[in-house]
């Protein structure tokens, strides 16, 4: 059984003991001079030497009991999501630059650069000397594969963001837009419209746009190379009022590979089910649980698409738990466990981590949020437990 995901109090003690003695347990990158968790040591590494496909899937606020509670409904019991039977398994811990509590900006950094940095941020050297770090997308740009961002969110909202632009807060929307389809241009930008995308500026800047499940769905993914999915204006839907003509995480997740498989090259892709965090800031159950287990089936699909494409590393995880939920009693399956929630904010709680395919025996134990980046680069660790 994996170890139990709870921060406990010796890790909020460690945390604040770290800041009051100027991160005396952390290194110092010497080109960003930004904060650099020192967990384990990885090797250096190299892009073209990792799997050939690389897809990496966040569920937002997802903590461990979010998982639990998912289970339970789906089929009565915990441990049996699709991630769930994974090989390799552990916990991160998600603590930021300037907080143990993350927000999704600075967890989102922290996966995407390897670097902590503080709350809001967007991928720049923050503590540090303010300049862009460099991400797993934009590495794997550099050596020749295909990429693409999904997510129930906005598109331009903090997870995705973190991949693909560089701002020093979260809320500069439109900016991070115009870095989106000016400047990182992934092929496939697939989440809610607005909030600094339009149909107008995604065309003029080479996109082919679609607004809706039918028009994505009719795409012609052999030849299709650049894409702007914006679906609706916001946020997509919660999965329990219903999605009506706009696509599902899974059907997203779908459609994106089946795009971005064409390069010989490979791939990566990050897919977040974003709207699992919104739930959790809402203590609503039900909302939590199907949006946990969309992005459930959304792992599902990727694994079916992954049996025919066998190099490749699917990493599963979490930014950071929201809402302190703590399943209380299982119901049985159909039924909504009762539950007990202790905040409608993040929280300093680990979140499990979860690895399949080649070099997924890297994940294990307790990981800090810092190792998937070198994780997804397919980097080994040469010391650290």
């Amino acid at each position: 059984m994996m170890k139990s995901l709870k921060r406990n109090k010796l890790d909020r003690i460690a945390f604040f003991t770290i800041l009051s003695l100027g991160c005396a347990a952390c290194v110092t990158s010497s080109s960003t001079g930004s904060t650099i968790a020192q967990g384990r040591t990885w090797t250096s590494g190299d892009p073209d030497k990792a799997p050939k496909n690389v897809i990496l899937l966040i569920g937002d606020g997802m903590g461990p009991e979010q998982v639990k509670a998912a289970g339970m409904y789906a089929n009565g019991t915990p441990g049996t999501l699709p991630f769930e039977q994974f090989p390799h398994q552990g916990e991160i811990m998600t603590y930021s630059a300037n907080n143990s509590v993350t927000d999704s900006a600075a967890g989102g950094t922290a996966i995407a650069t390897g670097v902590k940095v503080n709350n809001g941020v967007i991928s720049m050297a923050i503590p540090g000397d303010g300049q862009p770090l460099k991400t797993v997308l934009e590495k794997y740009q550099a050596a020749g594969k295909s990429t693409g961002l999904v997510t129930t969110t906005e598109m331009t909202h903090a997870t995705p963001a973190a991949f693909a632009a560089h701002q020093e807060g979260r809320t500069q929307q439109a900016e991070i837009g115009q870095q989106y389809l000016n400047t990182t241009r992934p092929e496939v930008l697939f989440g809610g419209g607005g909030a600094g995308m339009s149909p107008k500026a995604a065309e003029s800047a080479g996109y082919t746009v679609v607004t809706n499940r039918q028009q994505m769905q009719a795409l012609d993914t052999e030849t299709m190379t650049r894409v702007s999915g914006q679906f609706g204006r916001g946020h997509l839907p919660y999965e329990s009022k219903g999605v009506g003509d706009l696509p599902h995480l899974r059907e997203m997740a779908k459609t994106a590979l089946n795009i971005l498989d064409n390069d010989p090259d490979g791939l990566f892709l990050m897919i977040e089910g974003g709207r699992i965090d919104h739930a959790g800031h809402e203590n609503h159950l039900q909302r939590n649980v199907m949006e946990t287990l969309q992005f459930a089936e959304t792992v599902a699909e990727v694994l079916k698409w992954a049996e025919n494409n066998p190099d490749t590393l699917i990493i599963v995880t979490a930014d950071h738990e929201t809402g302190g939920l703590k399943v209380l009693k299982n119901n049985g399956q159909g039924q909504f466990p009762q539950v007990s929630w202790s905040s409608h904010n993040h929280t300093a709680a680990n979140v499990g981590i979860y690895g399949w395919g080649p070099n997924s025996d890297r994940v294990s134990g307790t990981m800090e949020n810092t190792d998937v980046f070198y994780l997804l680069l397919g980097q080994q660790y040469v010391t650290g437990d």
